[in-house]
């Protein structure tokens, strides 16, 4: 008998949107997870999107929106009536919610903010302070608190009745009188010990670079968290008062947020990052995003060309030169891209401080060199020992070893220079507080194209008597 097919959920419910059978729609959302409803309510058609939330109601609604690129959002909550909106907005988080009234424009937030009780309004405008790429724009108030004067029964006994406005229980954290933060214990250390046990006699101390100022960048905040491999980090301010705290899923969606703003930067792509996926943005978003930093590249490329010229007779007197220009040019092109990816990373990882400059510069001049050397060997035995045998056209009284020789240094020295380039220019945006990542790229394409016609023919002309 041949086997029975599977509709999955998800199969489901795009049946029931073609359909419009509401009832249908509400019983398989509730059979699929909230980030494949938001996927699914991207790819569909823009004149079905209210049917789609409207069936499934405010309350399921809550977590698909907060999974939705930005621009779709304020669209998603219009579809929603006053009393709708007031419901959705208490099934969120406080962290959630923040983030939702961040990607809404002025009006609309002061509107939703007049839908929420008076509690979550306090909190949520407390919250609003903080940019929304800080280490307090993305934390969460809901986490489990407890004094160090407090016993474990006196500590289960406050849980117990958190437990529902807690997001994780994970870690909880102890304060003094003062609400400052000053350790944390586990649910077993509350498990495993007598009830008249003080809390201050088994709580873990938290160290000072365990925790991470509300206005610090989120990027630092993520970092922070893998690499003391914490599951939660505790939010503090100047005084060291406990506000939050940013779990390990909110790190996890910082640092895939930050790596591909690195990345579109590195490729020039400028503006905001777009959360919309590849497919659902418009050409004209993607054309505004691109076009800045070719434009601009396209005028410094010129100085390439006004290089050739002035190189003109060079390049006319040996022809064969110009077999190995793109090569140098390249070469230089990628070993400055690698040795400024590497210092980006290791500057984004917390791993370089300023005043570090000379330290890298040194470390890739040695790299440089090192690469350099092999390179210009190997393309040195290629010319003298392969060269000859295609018979190229090469003037009388110049050797192909003196040939070789000649783009040998001119490769050696072109890795060299694009190498130390591409370590300094990260440093040096940094140290006039331009992003490294979106400076690096672009430019060294540029530098090292034009260092490297420079290096090349005036080391040809010296070597070989031009």
């Amino acid at each position: 008998m041949p086997e029975e097919t599977v509709i999955t959920p998800t199969e489901e419910l795009v049946r029931a949107l073609e359909a419009g059978d509401q009832s249908a729609i509400l019983s398989a959302a509730t059979e699929t997870h909230y980030a494949d409803l938001a996927d699914l309510y991207e790819e569909t058609d823009q004149e079905k999107h209210e049917l789609f939330l409207r069936s499934i109601g405010p309350e399921l609604a809550a977590d698909l929106i907060v999974e939705l690129p930005e621009p779709m959002i304020e669209e998603a909550l219009d579809y929603f009536s006053p009393s709708e909106l007031k419901i959705l907005f208490r099934e969120l988080s406080d962290d959630d919610r923040v983030d939702i009234l961040q990607s809404v424009g002025d009006e609309a937030r002061l509107r939703y903010l007049g839908l929420l009780g008076p509690e979550d309004e306090e909190l949520t405008r407390s919250l609003l302070r903080y940019e929304p790429e800080t280490a307090g724009g993305r934390m969460t108030t809901r986490f489990g608190r407890l004094f160090a004067s407090m016993t474990v029964k006196q500590a289960l006994d406050q849980l117990r009745r958190d437990q529902e406005n807690t997001e994780t229980l994970s870690r909880i954290f102890v304060i003094n009188a003062k609400g400052h933060l000053i350790g944390r214990v586990r649910l077993r250390d509350l498990a495993f010990n007598t009830w008249d046990t003080p809390i201050r006699d088994i709580m873990a101390v938290v160290e000072p670079e365990q925790r991470v100022l509300a206005t610090a960048d989120q990027e630092e905040a993520a970092n922070t968290l893998l690499r003391y491999d914490l599951i939660v980090l505790p939010v503090v301010d100047e005084f060291d008062h406990l506000l939050g705290i940013i779990t390990h899923d909110d790190a996890m969606e910082i640092l895939q947020e930050e790596s591909t703003e690195d990345i579109e930067k590195q490729a020039g792509i400028v503006s905001e990052q777009n959360e919309e996926t590849y497919l659902q943005s418009s050409v004209m978003t993607h054309f505004k995003r691109r076009f800045v930093w070719l434009v601009g590249l396209a005028f410094l490329a010129i100085a390439s060309g006004y290089v050739m010229m002035r190189f003109e007779d060079t390049l006319t007197g040996v022809f064969l030169l110009s077999l190995y220009l793109p090569m140098v040019v390249a070469a230089g092109g990628n070993t400055g891209g690698q040795a400024s990816t590497m210092v980006i990373r290791a500057m984004s990882l917390g791993e370089l401080e300023a005043g570090q400059a000379g330290r890298v510069l040194w470390k890739e001049l040695r790299l440089g060199a090192l690469l350099g050397l092999l390179l210009g060997a190997t393309i040195a035995a290629v010319t003298v020992l392969i060269l000859p045998a295609f018979r190229p056209e090469i003037p009388e009284g110049i050797s192909f070893t003196r040939f070789g020789l000649a783009v040998a240094l001119a490769l050696t020295a072109q890795v060299i220079t694009s190498t130390c380039i591409g370590a300094v220019l990260p440093l040096g945006a940094r140290a006039i507080k331009l992003d490294p990542a979106a400076v690096a790229a672009p430019a060294i394409t540029t530098l090292v194209d034009v260092t490297g016609m420079v290096i090349y023919f005036t080391i040809a002309q010296a070597m070989l008597g031009l």
